[in-house]
């Protein structure tokens, strides 16, 4: 799965960037709201919507399906985390009936701009929503989504080009940036959100707050044992500091959860939304369907077949499962490509060794890199975080060296 490109957005009259709020708490204290949000709409965008902004109306769909719809055992799995529901869909298919059915907060904030464009009279055909992602299961997400058709959302860019991009500008220029009125339903629950313990603390019951992949799959190893007695809802996060420790984020994780912390706190607490009831059935998604590799056909004989060919991928991947090509595994890469969703140099490590093997030019290794990460991801910047001409915190002390 590929990014778009940023030029995509001028297909559009109106353009939506929907991003979450791990993208402001990277920045630096220098660098203000007001710039990020103004550079957003210098690069090109009309319109700027932090996913996390109707997160009253996620809370209260997610409190009414574990009341009225879920009726398995205990506990209710959250489906925030793309990577997560995949690896539960090919690792743990018994579970998959655990997991909430609702949008993630990009889809809800996608209808939400959707809802808000019409009341100004635009027609949606006009109108483009872009989520800036942290990571590359969002990527996946958006383009080939579990439980829909379709995502609503058009296009999906990197974070890390934004960030370079609005680094670049916010501290080169002097002039004021324009405020746009388009934070008025942001509160601390929803900035909260993506982090580690975000989702826990909206429910009632006994919660546990899981992230890093490896402590993901620990955890779902005992539940299918049936190990973990007594809890209500698990919220899992593939990442270390959930979406702050994303592939695609340039700050440091820690710090940038310590931002995002303080950040929240200038927020007042999430109210509920009036009148949203079309909204609240639009998140609503269908059963997830487990991929174990037992089910990569319908037809027994080729479905051994494609999962003889899927061991044998995996023979030539790392099995670190770092996550960088946007899969939960390297097993649920090999998965993807049996299924021609993936390609081989969609693994970074393998590009390298046929690089170095001389299978694949240097050349056509770097279009590689740049469709998965950005055109511009590699040139030149030297106002990139940590460059000689970032004008970010300063330099670092002891307790800030620790952290990297």
């Amino acid at each position: 799965m590929e990014q778009d490109d940023l030029s995509r957005i001028f297909d559009y009259k109106y353009r939506v960037a929907l991003f979450p709020a791990v993208l402001v708490s990277q920045f630096p204290e220098n660098i203000s709201e007001e710039q990020i949000y103004g550079v957003l709409k210098q690069i090109g965008f009309t319109h700027i919507c932090e996913v996390e902004q109707p997160i009253s109306v996620l809370i209260d769909s997610i409190k009414d399906f574990a009341q009225n719809e879920y009726d398995n055992e205990s506990p209710i799995i959250s489906s925030f985390c793309p990577a997560t529901v995949r690896l539960i869909q090919v690792k743990y298919p018994a579970l998959t009936e655990h997991l909430v059915l609702r949008n993630a907060p990009h889809d809800l904030a996608a209808w939400y701009v959707r809802m808000r464009l019409a009341e100004e009279g635009i027609d949606p055909s006009d109108a483009g929503i872009f989520y800036i992602t942290p990571c590359a299961a969002k990527i996946a997400a958006v383009k080939s989504p579990v439980g829909e058709k379709k995502s609503i959302v058009d296009g999906i860019i990197n974070m890390s080009e934004i960030y370079n991009r609005v680094m670049s500008k916010a501290t080169g220029a002097n002039g004021a940036f324009h405020s746009c009125d388009c934070r008025n339903e942001i509160s601390r629950e929803g900035i909260l959100w993506s982090l580690p313990e975000g989702e826990k603390a909206a429910f009632e019951g006994k919660s546990l707050s899981v992230d890093g992949m490896h402590n993901v799959i620990r955890i779902l190893e005992r539940l299918e044992d049936g190990e973990l007695p007594d809890i209500d809802f698990l919220e899992l996060r593939a990442c270390e500091e959930g979406c702050a420790g994303g592939i695609m984020m340039t700050g440091n994780r820690f710090l940038t959860a310590d931002r995002q912390h303080k950040r929240a706190k200038t927020f007042p607490k999430a109210q509920s939304f009036t009148g949203m009831e079309e909204l609240a059935e639009k998140i609503r998604i269908t059963p997830v369907q487990p991929r174990p590799m037992v089910h990569l056909d319908t037809n027994i004989e080729k479905a051994f077949e494609k999962m003889q060919k899927a061991r044998s991928i995996m023979c030539h991947l790392p099995g670190i499962d770092c996550g960088a090509c946007g899969a939960p595994s390297c097993l649920a890469l090999a998965e993807d490509m049996v299924r021609h969703e993936a390609r081989m140099t969609d693994c970074i490590y393998v590009q390298q060794l046929w690089q170095k093997e001389g299978k694949i030019s240097a050349d056509k290794a770097f279009r590689n890199l740049e469709k998965k990460w950005g055109a511009n991801r590699f040139d030149v910047d030297c106002s990139k975080h940590g460059a000689k001409n970032d004008n970010g915190p300063g330099p670092m002390n002891e307790e800030d060296a620790d952290l990297y």
